[in-house]
């Protein structure tokens, strides 16, 4: 089975920035909305959508400022890795296509009597 390959950021996590965003907007701008709208007279559903976005709009820009600036001050988004892991040290070797466990050899195997050198061996896998 093949290792699976982890991304390592440095700096803010953006996924993770633009996803709480849109959920703290959510959960914190409907709500808003809702109660003022109940202050304005809003006779079609275009000037309800009006509405809308005019309120939601500077809730969305300042929840997402907010969201960025605790996700650069702290190391928010992060999946709650505390520790720096090393990838290389646990990645520098290749295991061969065999699952033995045997480190992979980079260079040419003459063992099989092809004296040419010339072979593709990535045919044979």
């Amino acid at each position: 089975m093949q290792p699976v390959e982890r991304a390592e950021y440095e700096g803010v996590d953006y996924g993770w920035v633009m996803q709480t965003t849109f959920v703290v907007t959510i959960l914190v701008g409907a709500p808003v909305v809702a109660v003022l709208s109940a202050f304005v007279t809003l006779d079609s559903w275009g000037a309800r959508a009006a509405f809308a976005v005019r309120v939601g709009a500077p809730i969305w820009f300042v929840t997402a400022v907010a969201v960025a600036i605790y996700a650069r001050r702290t190391d928010a988004g992060d999946g709650g890795v505390t520790e720096s892991v090393d990838a290389s040290d646990a990645d520098d070797r290749e295991i061969d296509d065999a699952g033995d466990g045997a480190e992979a050899d980079d260079e040419d195997d003459s063992d099989d009597g092809d004296k040419g050198g010339d072979k593709d061996d990535t045919a044979d896998r």
